[in-house]
């Protein structure tokens, strides 16, 4: 029954567009690689990195020469980089900040199929890529996660103690606490964010939409109880 209730969480996670957005294009006369949806800009990259999962995600890192942090951008179930890439161009110009944002396994033009463990190992494929191609010091490094992105988000940052920040955009609870109103953790569960919250020790901010439904409101509140009580009130650590 575990097994079973775990595969259906996991498909309830998952729903990369299909057919994807955009292909991944290589420019003959220069041999500039970019995404298909937009032209070449200088201060763009697109990435092809493995992972320890056997699997190759996309990801595509925009530059600011005036950036003090980077942001680890881990989007939304229902989307891919063809739908995101202009809004990390935004965030990156707005925010002054270098950002990096990648496709699952499963994603876009990555290989593979999406699942949970794999989504960890592409934010450490990400991560490191920001670590070993970009020189980004941990110290620096901002991880956003939105909608399923929470969960990989959160996990890295239970094992990054010296991160700038988090940033959670609509998270959920756990895979199970999206489909149903359980009060416990089950072995079986997927992205237990609830059990792991309370051990991120950077600044978090999680962002609530209003126009959540009232299950996904419960789960917001009960994600704000844990990461608060984790540090007494922690309200100098947690911002809504």
């Amino acid at each position: 029954m575990g097994g079973v209730t775990s595969s259906m969480a996991a498909k309830m996670a998952f729903f990369p567009p299909s057919p994807p957005t955009y292909e991944v294009v290589r420019e003959g006369e220069t041999g500039v690689v970019r995404l298909s949806r937009l032209p070449h800009r200088e201060n763009v990259e697109v990435l092809r990195l493995p992972t320890r999962r056997g699997t190759e995600i996309v990801a595509v890192y925009v530059g600011n020469p005036m950036a003090a942090s980077t942001v680890l951008y881990s989007h939304g179930n229902a989307a891919d980089l063809g739908q995101m890439c202009e809004l990390f161009i935004e965030l990156s110009i707005h925010l002054r900040v270098n950002l990096l944002g990648y496709d699952y396994s499963g994603y876009g033009q990555s290989s593979g199929k999406p699942s949970e463990q794999n989504t960890y190992a592409d934010i450490e494929a990400a991560h490191k890529c920001l670590i070993e191609k970009y020189g980004a010091k941990e110290e620096d490094i901002i991880l956003y996660g939105q909608s399923v992105g929470s969960g990989p988000t959160v996990d890295l940052a239970t094992r990054l103690p010296r991160l700038r920040a988090v940033v959670l955009h609509s998270p959920i609870l756990s895979g199970l606490r999206v489909m149903y109103p359980v009060k416990r953790t089950y072995w079986f569960d997927i992205y237990k964010n609830i059990d792991k919250i309370p051990l991120v020790n950077c600044p978090v901010l999680i962002i609530h939409i209003k126009l959540w439904t009232a299950l996904m409101a419960s789960s917001f509140g009960n994600c704000v109880r844990r990461s608060m009580s984790h540090c007494g009130s922690k309200e100098d650590n947690t911002v809504i």
